[in-house]
């Protein structure tokens, strides 16, 4: 899984690679995920790529999330496609996320002190 990463001043932008994260793509994307989230304390990861993510790709996000702030950063995803941000809130773990509409947004979220 390649992933397209930008650097916006402190913050690390991922833009993960889709169309989807699920049970087949879960175990290579965190294997190939790790070495980037543990670079920044600021990361936002771009979802717009993203069509489909089941319980698995949930759970490689959630290790995102905790791999983040174990490390002392932020983490704010952006660009989630409808039916992704519907799982989301389904299984109620949009209460946990920073989730923004827009790249500049999530920037923001993970600069602020």
């Amino acid at each position: 899984m390649i992933f397209e990463t930008v650097n916006s001043g402190d913050a690390l932008i991922i833009r993960i690679p889709g169309p989807s994260l699920d049970a087949h793509t879960s175990p290579e994307f965190k294997e190939e995920i790790k070495p980037l989230i543990d670079s920044s304390t600021q990361i936002v990861l771009d979802m717009s790529g993203l069509n489909f993510l089941d319980s698995s790709g949930l759970g490689a996000i959630l290790t995102c999330l905790r791999r983040t702030t174990a490390n002392g950063g932020k983490l704010a995803l952006c660009g989630m496609q409808k039916q992704v941000r519907m799982l989301f809130e389904l299984v109620r773990v949009h209460t946990i996320f920073k989730i923004c509409a827009t790249e500049d947004e999530a920037i923001a979220i993970v600069a602020s002190a």
